[in-house]
């Protein structure tokens, strides 16, 4: 029949979750320690446990050599020549014991032993967990909630304790002790206390676990999961992709008006799930990982770093950037590539600058600008402002700084330069637009134009081949070439105001031999008709 000690120890290591040998060999150690410290002796001391009458005897025990100066220790040692006094049938190697009694043993003695004894059971009970769910990580438990701490949340995983952490939490998720949840086993640490269990639920293997428990195909592996990204409590993009081409894979995981996916929905407390049919053409794969935003295109910018450009609509921006940077921070981890996500605006303006860049960019000299006047623009140029550009694009503080410019002259240049390019503002006029200068003159233009004849001869020559009717000047008529002297005349008249007017002075001796050579061109003409003027 087995001790009442005996049947402690079977008790406690059930209780524990530890082999009863485990515990006796622990209540051994402590015995011969205690022995040890109440003799206060170095000596090798053991203790044996006998499971029948429960009693707890010490030895000592010392190894036999053969010659003396082989003894290192006297204490633990003796020769082999001693050794066969006491027992004839020893070898060198072997050991002797000697009892040792434990009756004197007292309550200080008796209070380690009981130290050393919880001791080696709490590191056996560490080895058991550590052993139990060191190969487990990962892998979906259910679990009771013991205890709420300010921070973290205990769990009773029946073997063990679990402590799920602050960061491993979902914000939308509160708990109440007893209640049962599942919870994915993340790790375990061998800290100085023990091993820790460390359980959470924000890993994205829960939501996988979830799935394979909801959805038929993902359990069958009709239709696998390829990514998972996760921000706990806010939303998690899933993307799936089908081995039977019958098989919809986004279908089969959201179900029948949603059943499925709202199941998985109610356990994790409402966290918003994006399903995505996994694709290889990361192009394309990026498009759908991007939703509910629609992308106009997807290029890769950078094979050997994994990163991409996203080009949007402008009114989609937002929207596929997501609150916070979330849509598109979930999207990249969903892809393991970086995104760069631009609209249609900032991409053209992008391609502007690079092709200014490479075409070294417009330089239109200052001049160009009439509207500035020419103190403004020798003050400019005098700073180094030469191009239109470069006035263009200097600020209002930075026009400031030019020597001799004050506030009303910035005014005045910001408007000069507005109008140059053709900017407006409500209310003011417009410069009338400018006749087109043709580069070559066409013979219709240079019939028109008879204020570019030198004689009446050529007005009349011009005249002639418009109208089609005189072939050869000598067919002219005197009356013919009268007319023209008068229209000549009072074009030179018209000639001489607008010379006026410019501020050019024609002397009297100008006028005289510009007369006398119309009235030589003139006489010369009669005379060569053989008519008489008069």
């Amino acid at each position: 029949m087995a001790s009442a000690l005996h049947q402690s120890i079977e008790m406690l290591s059930r209780e524990k979750g530890i082999e009863a040998a485990v515990v006796i060999t622990a209540v051994e150690d402590a015995i011969a320690l205690a022995t040890r410290k109440f003799y206060k002796t170095t000596e090798n001391m053991r203790a044996e446990l006998d499971p029948e009458t429960g009693e707890l005897r010490a030895y000592v025990y010392k190894t036999v050599v053969e010659l003396p100066e082989q003894i290192e220790d006297e204490t633990n040692q003796l020769t082999l020549e001693q050794a066969r006094e006491l027992a004839p049938e020893v070898e060198v190697g072997g050991e002797l014991r000697f009892y040792k009694d434990t009756a004197p043993l007292g309550r200080i003695a008796a209070q380690m032993a009981k130290q050393v004894i919880f001791q080696k059971v709490r590191e056996a009970e560490r080895d058991t967990v550590f052993q139990e769910y060191g190969n487990r990580i990962g892998e979906i438990l259910t679990a009771t909630v013991k205890r709420l701490e300010p921070m973290d949340v205990i769990f009773d995983l029946g073997k063990a304790e679990a402590r799920m952490p602050k960061r491993e939490q979902s914000r939308l998720e509160q708990f109440a002790v007893g209640e049962r949840v599942r919870v994915v086993l993340l790790r375990v640490d061998r800290a100085a206390k023990g091993p820790q269990v460390i359980v959470s639920r924000a890993a994205p293997a829960l939501v996988q676990s979830l799935f394979q428990s909801e959805v038929p195909e993902i359990y069958d592996g009709t239709v696998m999961i390829r990514a998972i990204a996760r921000e706990a409590g806010e939303r998690t993009k899933i993307a799936v992709i089908s081995r039977d081409k019958d098989v919809d894979p986004v279908g089969a995981c959201v179900g029948m008006k949603g059943m499925r996916v709202q199941s998985i929905i109610r356990e994790l407390r409402g966290e918003k799930i994006d399903i995505i049919e996994f694709s290889e053409e990361i192009t394309t794969f990026a498009e759908k990982a991007l939703q509910p935003a629609k992308v106009s295109r997807v290029s890769i910018t950078d094979l050997a770093e994994k990163q991409i450009e996203v080009i949007v609509d402008d009114t989609q921006l937002s929207l596929a950037i997501g609150k916070k940077g979330q849509n598109v921070r979930l999207a990249a981890k969903l892809l393991q590539w970086k995104i760069d996500i631009k609209s249609e605006e900032e991409k053209r303006q992008e391609v502007e600058q690079q092709m200014q860049a490479m075409g070294g960019g417009p330089t239109t000299p200052i001049e160009q600008v009439t509207e500035l006047g020419d103190s403004v623009m020798e003050k400019l140029i005098a700073a180094g402002i030469t191009t239109v550009e470069a006035l263009a694009d200097m600020t209002a503080e930075e026009l400031g700084e030019v020597p001799g410019i004050g506030e009303k002259t910035i005014d005045k240049i910001s408007v000069a330069v507005r109008h140059y390019f053709g900017q407006y503002e409500e209310g003011e006029e417009r410069p009338a637009p400018k006749e087109p200068v043709a580069s070559e003159q066409t013979a219709d233009t240079a019939a028109e134009d008879t204020s570019m004849a030198k004689t009446p001869e050529e007005i009349l020559a011009i005249e002639a081949a418009e109208a089609g009717g005189v072939e050869e000047v000598d067919d002219i008529s005197t009356e013919d070439v009268i007319e023209a002297e008068e229209r000549l005349s009072a074009t030179d008249a018209n000639d001489e105001a607008d010379a006026r007017e410019e501020g050019i002075e024609l002397d009297n001796d100008t006028i005289d031999t510009l007369v006398a050579e119309s009235q030589e061109i003139s006489d010369e003409t009669i005379d060569n008709d053989g008519h008489d003027r008069g």
